[in-house]
């Protein structure tokens, strides 16, 4: 890096602001997904001021800029591909605002996820986009992948959930998206934001939605000797017109990796669960978990479960929630896909990935989101073993090249990052790549933020590598 940059930055947010020997840049060349790529420079502002002079001095020294949270990604969203700054908004974790009879707060982008909704957890409110990392991703993070998680089935992925935005763009102009009105006149430009995975602006405060806690809530853990059954349930769950506020599903597998973690209660031996939650007033939710009991019971379920109370409600989803946690004690090491097909696709896209995982001599755990076919396969490998790991990486192409042969989509909320960025011509023509590319390019056209991400480059996934991965923090993810 160039040394007259570094005194700039140092002169800036002070030495305690920026981070740049060999041994303090190991943590983020890594997020939660298998990439690999090491900036030259960490720094970590405090305000909006701080990253509008980083931006202009990115600007000045032609160096590329990376936005990071808590590094949960699970796309190398958050990695410096091409080196440069990565700008660390750990920091930046006040909750600016709470306006609890209005049902918004703003927020800095290093605020917890599950942090927001225990400040406001006194008013009868909620941060409803819950990944299954809400322990520790932030909310810019949340943003910039539009994260999703099991409860938004029924109240929707962040994108949802945000009203406006306070962003530096990469010409270092400040700019304010959205408003606290529901519905603002003009172009969704916050819409447009959300998502766009840190390549068109950095964000520095968001304007989000709370969300009333319901008045009951029912818990159902469902069990099958036949994956089948268990996926067929779903799919007449949705043809009932009963939308569950979440609709999880775990294979045996999973089931006996979490189980013996987090000893939730999960009956080991089963071909499959699911996880389902239905809330609302308390009449209609009585009613709701009855007839969803009732449609688990004609597709074959065993067993039935309604939680007795809030303490094994909470028990069960822990187990959801620990749930890739659980996988890292079997493999330190795991590759955590995300795709997505229509539910009604889901036994045969769940045979396909039996046969994917023969194929390449792995055990494919599956735990996910099938309430909206949001499937997230887990494939452990040994992080030392080079071949192992393109095997994995073969894997995983595969099963997302499934998930787009099924009518699906190559993620539902880990983004394409740098993982799944070769893999876009396989979803979009041409012409919708290039309309894309002039999107970015309107906002960001030298390519300055987060460069080599989303778009297709000239290396596939996997190629960026010049060593095997070594074994790193276990994988969690931010919206699973």
């Amino acid at each position: 890096m160039d040394s007259r940059l570094l005194h700039e930055l140092k002169e800036l947010l002070g030495p305690q602001g920026v981070l740049h020997k060999a041994e303090d840049l190991l943590l983020y060349e890594y997020d939660g997904s298998v990439e690999v790529a090491r900036p030259e420079c960490a720094v970590f502002p405090r305000h909006t001021d701080d990253v509008v002079a980083i931006v202009r001095l990115a600007n000045k020294y032609e160096t590329p800029l990376v936005g990071r949270g808590a590094g949960t990604g699970l796309s190398g969203g958050a990695l410096a591909r091409q080196g440069g700054i990565v700008t660390v908004f750990s920091r930046m974790n006040c909750i600016l605002e709470i306006d609890v009879e209005n049902q918004r707060a703003t927020v800095q982008p290093g605020v917890v996820n599950l942090d927001l909704s225990v400040a406001v957890a006194h008013s009868g409110l909620h941060f409803a986009p819950d990944p299954s990392s809400q322990k520790a991703c932030t909310i810019g993070g949340n943003v910039s992948e539009n994260s999703g998680g099991p409860h938004t089935l029924a109240y929707g992925v962040t994108t949802n959930h945000v009203l406006g935005m306070t962003v530096v763009l990469p010409s270092a102009e400040v700019v304010h998206l959205g408003s606290p009105a529901v519905d603002a006149p003009g172009y969704d430009l916050t819409g447009l934001f959300v998502g766009s995975e840190g390549t068109l602006a950095l964000v520095t405060e968001i304007t989000v939605k709370l969300t009333r806690n319901p008045e009951a809530v029912k818990t159902l853990l469902a069990v099958y000797e036949k994956v089948d059954d268990a996926t067929e349930t779903v799919a007449e769950i949705t043809r009932r017109g009963i939308t569950p506020a979440a609709c999880e599903m775990f294979d045996s597998w999973t089931i006996r990796a979490v189980e013996e973690y987090v000893h939730a209660g999960y009956p080991i031996g089963a071909a499959a669960v699911l996880l389902i939650d239905v809330d609302g007033l308390r009449e209609a939710v009585e009613s709701a978990a009855e007839a969803v009991a009732d449609i688990c019971r004609v597709h074959h379920a065993t067993e039935v479960r309604v939680a007795r109370d809030a303490a094994e409600r909470d028990l069960l989803w822990k187990g959801r929630k620990n749930a890739f946690g659980a996988v890292g004690r079997i493999s330190p090491t795991y590759y955590a896909m995300d795709g997505v097909i229509p539910r009604t696709k889901l036994p045969e896209t769940l045979r396909r990935l039996a046969k994917i995982g023969e194929k390449y001599r792995f055990q494919i755990g599956n735990i996910f989101h099938a309430g909206d076919g949001n499937l997230h396969p887990l494939i452990p490998f040994n992080g030392r073993d080079r071949d192992e790991f393109r095997r994995a990486i073969a894997a995983g192409t595969e099963i997302i090249r499934c998930c787009i042969d099924m009518g699906g989509s190559i993620t539902g909320e880990h983004g394409v990052g740098m993982e799944k960025d070769h893999l876009m011509p396989f979803l979009f023509s041409e012409a919708d790549l290039a309309l894309m590319i002039r999107v970015h390019d309107a906002f960001n056209p030298a390519a300055l933020l987060n460069p080599g991400k989303i778009f297709p480059s000239t290396k596939a996934c996997g190629e960026i590598y010049t060593r095997p991965p070594q074994p790193g923090p276990t994988t969690s993810a931010p919206s699973a």
